[in-house]
Protein backbone atom coordinates (compact mmCIF):
# COMPACT_ATOMS: atom_id res chain seq x y z
CA UNK A 1 0.00 0.00 0.00
CA UNK A 2 1.10 3.58 -0.71
CA UNK A 3 1.94 5.43 2.50
CA UNK A 4 1.75 9.11 3.42
CA UNK A 5 -0.45 9.86 0.41
CA UNK A 6 -3.91 11.30 0.05
CA UNK A 7 -6.97 9.60 1.51
CA UNK A 8 -9.78 8.38 -0.71
CA UNK A 9 -13.28 6.98 -0.17
CA UNK A 10 -14.20 4.32 -2.76
CA UNK A 11 -17.87 3.55 -3.39
CA UNK A 12 -19.51 0.70 -5.26
CA UNK A 13 -22.55 1.91 -7.23
CA UNK A 14 -25.38 -0.62 -7.62
CA UNK A 15 -27.39 -0.96 -4.37
CA UNK A 16 -24.73 1.17 -2.63
CA UNK A 17 -25.08 4.57 -4.29
CA UNK A 18 -28.44 3.81 -5.91
CA UNK A 19 -31.36 1.39 -5.69
CA UNK A 20 -31.02 -1.31 -8.33
CA UNK A 21 -28.73 -1.82 -11.30
CA UNK A 22 -27.15 0.88 -13.46
CA UNK A 23 -26.95 -1.58 -16.34
CA UNK A 24 -30.72 -2.05 -16.14
CA UNK A 25 -31.31 1.71 -16.14
CA UNK A 26 -29.07 2.01 -19.19
CA UNK A 27 -30.96 -0.82 -20.87
CA UNK A 28 -34.32 0.73 -20.11
CA UNK A 29 -33.28 4.14 -21.41
CA UNK A 30 -31.69 2.69 -24.53
CA UNK A 31 -34.78 0.56 -25.21
CA UNK A 32 -36.96 3.68 -25.12
CA UNK A 33 -34.61 5.19 -27.70
CA UNK A 34 -34.78 2.22 -30.05
CA UNK A 35 -31.50 0.48 -29.16
CA UNK A 36 -33.13 -2.68 -27.77
CA UNK A 37 -36.04 -4.92 -28.70
CA UNK A 38 -38.75 -5.95 -26.23
CA UNK A 39 -37.10 -9.34 -25.97
CA UNK A 40 -33.78 -7.75 -25.07
CA UNK A 41 -35.24 -5.44 -22.42
CA UNK A 42 -37.18 -8.29 -20.77
CA UNK A 43 -33.86 -9.85 -19.77
CA UNK A 44 -32.81 -6.58 -18.16
CA UNK A 45 -36.12 -6.34 -16.29
CA UNK A 46 -35.80 -9.90 -14.91
CA UNK A 47 -32.19 -9.35 -13.90
CA UNK A 48 -33.00 -6.09 -12.16
CA UNK A 49 -35.96 -7.59 -10.27
CA UNK A 50 -33.77 -10.44 -9.04
CA UNK A 51 -31.02 -7.97 -8.15
CA UNK A 52 -33.32 -5.70 -6.16
CA UNK A 53 -35.07 -8.57 -4.36
CA UNK A 54 -31.93 -10.49 -3.38
CA UNK A 55 -29.21 -7.84 -3.40
CA UNK A 56 -26.86 -10.43 -4.88
CA UNK A 57 -25.08 -10.58 -8.19
CA UNK A 58 -23.50 -13.36 -10.22
CA UNK A 59 -20.39 -12.38 -12.19
CA UNK A 60 -21.52 -14.32 -15.25
CA UNK A 61 -24.89 -12.50 -15.23
CA UNK A 62 -23.24 -9.10 -14.88
CA UNK A 63 -20.84 -9.91 -17.69
CA UNK A 64 -23.72 -11.10 -19.88
CA UNK A 65 -25.61 -7.83 -19.55
CA UNK A 66 -22.44 -5.74 -19.71
CA UNK A 67 -21.53 -7.43 -22.99
CA UNK A 68 -25.06 -6.85 -24.25
CA UNK A 69 -24.79 -3.14 -23.49
CA UNK A 70 -21.43 -2.95 -25.26
CA UNK A 71 -22.82 -4.81 -28.29
CA UNK A 72 -25.83 -2.56 -28.69
CA UNK A 73 -23.81 0.66 -28.58
CA UNK A 74 -21.43 -0.78 -31.16
CA UNK A 75 -21.08 1.51 -34.17
CA UNK A 76 -22.51 4.53 -32.35
CA UNK A 77 -20.61 7.75 -31.82
CA UNK A 78 -19.25 8.28 -28.30
CA UNK A 79 -20.71 11.80 -28.11
CA UNK A 80 -24.15 10.48 -29.08
CA UNK A 81 -24.11 7.89 -26.31
CA UNK A 82 -22.82 10.45 -23.81
CA UNK A 83 -25.84 12.65 -24.53
CA UNK A 84 -28.22 9.71 -24.12
CA UNK A 85 -26.48 8.64 -20.89
CA UNK A 86 -27.00 12.14 -19.50
CA UNK A 87 -30.72 11.88 -20.20
CA UNK A 88 -30.85 8.43 -18.62
CA UNK A 89 -29.15 9.79 -15.49
CA UNK A 90 -31.84 12.46 -15.11
CA UNK A 91 -34.73 10.06 -15.82
CA UNK A 92 -33.71 6.95 -13.90
CA UNK A 93 -30.47 7.20 -11.94
CA UNK A 94 -31.01 10.46 -10.06
CA UNK A 95 -34.41 9.44 -8.58
CA UNK A 96 -32.93 6.12 -7.40
CA UNK A 97 -30.00 7.53 -5.40
CA UNK A 98 -29.63 6.60 -1.73
CA UNK A 99 -29.42 9.99 -0.03
CA UNK A 100 -27.79 8.46 3.03
CA UNK A 101 -24.90 7.19 0.92
CA UNK A 102 -24.56 10.54 -0.84
CA UNK A 103 -24.35 12.21 2.57
CA UNK A 104 -21.51 9.89 3.60
CA UNK A 105 -19.65 10.65 0.36
CA UNK A 106 -20.17 14.39 0.78
CA UNK A 107 -18.80 14.21 4.32
CA UNK A 108 -15.62 12.65 2.94
CA UNK A 109 -15.35 15.50 0.46
CA UNK A 110 -15.89 18.01 3.27
CA UNK A 111 -13.05 16.31 5.15
CA UNK A 112 -10.74 16.96 2.21
CA UNK A 113 -10.79 13.35 0.99
CA UNK A 114 -11.34 12.29 -2.61
CA UNK A 115 -14.40 10.22 -3.54
CA UNK A 116 -14.18 7.65 -6.35
CA UNK A 117 -16.80 5.27 -7.73
CA UNK A 118 -15.59 1.72 -8.45
CA UNK A 119 -18.11 -0.27 -10.45
CA UNK A 120 -18.82 -2.81 -13.17
CA UNK A 121 -20.93 -0.08 -14.76
CA UNK A 122 -19.55 1.15 -18.12
CA UNK A 123 -16.75 3.66 -17.52
CA UNK A 124 -18.47 6.52 -19.35
CA UNK A 125 -21.65 6.13 -17.28
CA UNK A 126 -19.65 5.83 -14.05
CA UNK A 127 -17.75 9.04 -14.86
CA UNK A 128 -21.02 10.81 -15.67
CA UNK A 129 -22.53 9.77 -12.32
CA UNK A 130 -19.41 10.93 -10.49
CA UNK A 131 -19.46 14.31 -12.25
CA UNK A 132 -23.15 14.86 -11.56
CA UNK A 133 -22.62 14.11 -7.88
CA UNK A 134 -19.52 16.28 -7.60
CA UNK A 135 -17.21 13.34 -6.85
CA UNK A 136 -13.55 13.13 -7.80
CA UNK A 137 -13.69 10.39 -10.41
CA UNK A 138 -14.78 6.89 -11.34
CA UNK A 139 -13.37 3.52 -12.33
CA UNK A 140 -15.64 1.36 -14.47
CA UNK A 141 -15.70 -1.29 -17.17
CA UNK A 142 -14.24 0.12 -20.37
CA UNK A 143 -15.93 -0.18 -23.75
CA UNK A 144 -13.61 -0.28 -26.74
CA UNK A 145 -13.56 2.90 -28.85
CA UNK A 146 -11.98 3.30 -32.29
CA UNK A 147 -12.15 6.57 -34.25
CA UNK A 148 -14.66 8.09 -31.84
CA UNK A 149 -17.13 5.21 -32.05
CA UNK A 150 -17.82 2.17 -29.88
CA UNK A 151 -16.84 -1.17 -31.42
CA UNK A 152 -19.30 -3.21 -29.33
CA UNK A 153 -16.55 -4.95 -27.36
CA UNK A 154 -15.16 -4.51 -23.87
CA UNK A 155 -11.66 -3.06 -23.51
CA UNK A 156 -10.10 -5.27 -20.85
CA UNK A 157 -11.85 -7.18 -18.08
CA UNK A 158 -15.16 -6.56 -16.35
CA UNK A 159 -14.51 -4.42 -13.27
CA UNK A 160 -15.94 -6.86 -10.75
CA UNK A 161 -14.69 -8.79 -7.72
CA UNK A 162 -10.92 -8.91 -7.52
CA UNK A 163 -10.59 -6.61 -10.53
CA UNK A 164 -11.83 -3.74 -8.35
CA UNK A 165 -9.00 -4.27 -5.87
CA UNK A 166 -6.49 -4.38 -8.72
CA UNK A 167 -7.95 -1.16 -10.15
CA UNK A 168 -7.71 0.84 -6.92
CA UNK A 169 -4.17 -0.41 -6.26
CA UNK A 170 -3.18 0.77 -9.74
CA UNK A 171 -4.88 4.11 -9.07
CA UNK A 172 -3.12 4.38 -5.71
CA UNK A 173 0.24 3.85 -7.38
CA UNK A 174 -0.45 6.53 -9.99
CA UNK A 175 -2.16 9.08 -7.75
CA UNK A 176 -0.20 8.66 -4.51
CA UNK A 177 -3.14 7.32 -2.49
CA UNK A 178 -2.63 5.92 1.00
CA UNK A 179 -4.88 2.86 0.90
CA UNK A 180 -4.15 1.98 4.54
CA UNK A 181 -5.92 5.19 5.55
CA UNK A 182 -8.59 5.14 2.85
CA UNK A 183 -12.21 3.96 2.91
CA UNK A 184 -14.38 1.60 0.84
CA UNK A 185 -18.14 1.05 0.81
CA UNK A 186 -20.20 -1.72 -0.78
CA UNK A 187 -23.43 -3.69 -0.44
CA UNK A 188 -22.07 -7.02 -1.68
CA UNK A 189 -19.79 -9.81 -0.48
CA UNK A 190 -18.49 -9.90 -4.05
CA UNK A 191 -16.60 -6.74 -3.10
CA UNK A 192 -14.55 -8.31 -0.29
CA UNK A 193 -11.39 -7.73 -2.38
CA UNK A 194 -12.22 -4.02 -2.66
CA UNK A 195 -13.16 -3.68 1.00
CA UNK A 196 -10.09 -5.46 2.32
CA UNK A 197 -7.76 -3.45 0.07
CA UNK A 198 -8.27 -0.38 2.29
CA UNK A 199 -7.83 0.28 5.97
CA UNK A 200 -11.41 1.39 6.62
CA UNK A 201 -14.03 -0.86 4.96
CA UNK A 202 -17.75 -0.38 5.56
CA UNK A 203 -21.00 -2.00 4.48
CA UNK A 204 -23.99 -0.18 3.00
CA UNK A 205 -27.29 -2.06 2.58
CA UNK A 206 -25.31 -5.29 2.98
CA UNK A 207 -26.23 -8.73 1.68
CA UNK A 208 -26.16 -11.56 4.24
CA UNK A 209 -22.53 -12.61 3.80
CA UNK A 210 -21.26 -9.04 3.90
CA UNK A 211 -23.29 -8.34 7.03
CA UNK A 212 -21.81 -11.40 8.75
CA UNK A 213 -18.29 -10.34 7.79
CA UNK A 214 -18.90 -6.74 8.85
CA UNK A 215 -20.17 -7.79 12.27
CA UNK A 216 -17.33 -10.27 12.72
CA UNK A 217 -14.64 -7.75 11.79
CA UNK A 218 -16.29 -4.72 13.40
CA UNK A 219 -16.86 -2.82 10.14
CA UNK A 220 -19.42 0.01 10.21
CA UNK A 221 -22.80 -0.97 8.76
CA UNK A 222 -25.18 1.56 7.22
CA UNK A 223 -28.59 0.24 6.22
CA UNK A 224 -30.71 2.84 4.46
CA UNK A 225 -33.29 0.27 3.36
CA UNK A 226 -34.82 0.58 6.83
CA UNK A 227 -34.05 4.26 7.22
CA UNK A 228 -31.39 3.81 9.85
CA UNK A 229 -27.67 3.31 10.27
CA UNK A 230 -25.81 1.29 12.87
CA UNK A 231 -22.32 0.42 13.99
CA UNK A 232 -21.25 -3.19 13.68
CA UNK A 233 -20.38 -3.69 17.31
CA UNK A 234 -23.59 -2.42 18.82
CA UNK A 235 -24.38 -5.33 21.12
CA UNK A 236 -22.94 -8.50 22.55
CA UNK A 237 -25.90 -10.52 21.29
CA UNK A 238 -25.15 -9.53 17.69
CA UNK A 239 -21.51 -10.40 18.19
CA UNK A 240 -22.49 -13.83 19.55
CA UNK A 241 -24.76 -14.48 16.55
CA UNK A 242 -21.96 -13.46 14.20
CA UNK A 243 -19.53 -15.74 15.99
CA UNK A 244 -21.88 -18.70 15.64
CA UNK A 245 -22.45 -18.00 11.95
CA UNK A 246 -18.72 -17.62 11.40
CA UNK A 247 -18.13 -20.95 13.10
CA UNK A 248 -20.80 -22.67 11.01
CA UNK A 249 -19.39 -21.44 7.69
CA UNK A 250 -15.64 -20.96 8.19
CA UNK A 251 -14.53 -22.17 4.77
CA UNK A 252 -16.83 -19.83 2.92
CA UNK A 253 -15.77 -16.79 4.90
CA UNK A 254 -12.05 -17.56 4.86
CA UNK A 255 -12.09 -18.02 1.12
CA UNK A 256 -13.24 -14.46 0.55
Amino acid sequence: MTNHGKHVAFFDVDNTILRGSTIFFLGRGMYQRGFFSKRDISAFVLANLKYRLTGTEKPEEIEKFQNAACEFIGGHNVKEIEAIASEIYDEFVSPALWQGTIDIANQHLANGEEVWLVTATPQDMAVLIAKRLGFTGALGTKAEVIDGAYTGKMNGLLLHGNQKAIAIRDLAEKEGIDLANSFAYSDSHNDFPLLTAVGHPAAINPDTLLQIRAIRDNWPIHDFRRGRAMKAALGPSLARVAAVLTYLSPRRLRSK
